[in-house]
């Protein structure tokens, strides 16, 4: 019954990584894609190792430092993504003349 659950696990965290690997390649704009990968990633890492966990829990605090390894990279990258992508937006749009205000 463990076996199952640890299974299911894995398999629902898997199908989470495979959804933010579409989206990363369906979502039209930077933005949606930033947050398409990282939201999707981040749960499915988490099922995932919590299955692992399950089936193997002599690794228990191993599988615990990646998952706050995950949970603290993840936002980290996904606004360094975000500003890099708002920074080249505004370049962009100053070396076109666009001079509309964004707020």
């Amino acid at each position: 019954m463990i076996q199952i659950l640890a299974s299911l696990l894995i398999l629902l965290g898997s199908f989470f990584v495979f959804s933010a690997g579409l989206g990363l390649l369906r979502m039209p704009d930077p933005l949606t894609r930033i947050q398409a990968g990282t939201k999707a990633t981040t749960l499915g890492a988490t099922l995932v190792l919590t299955g692992l966990s399950i089936l193997h829990p002599e690794r228990l605090l191993l599988y615990l430092l990646i998952v706050a390894f995950v949970f603290i990279s993840n936002p980290i990258s996904s606004h360094a993504l975000a500003r890099a992508a708002a920074r080249r937006a505004a370049r962009d749009d100053a070396a076109s003349g666009d001079a509309s205000d964004p707020a």
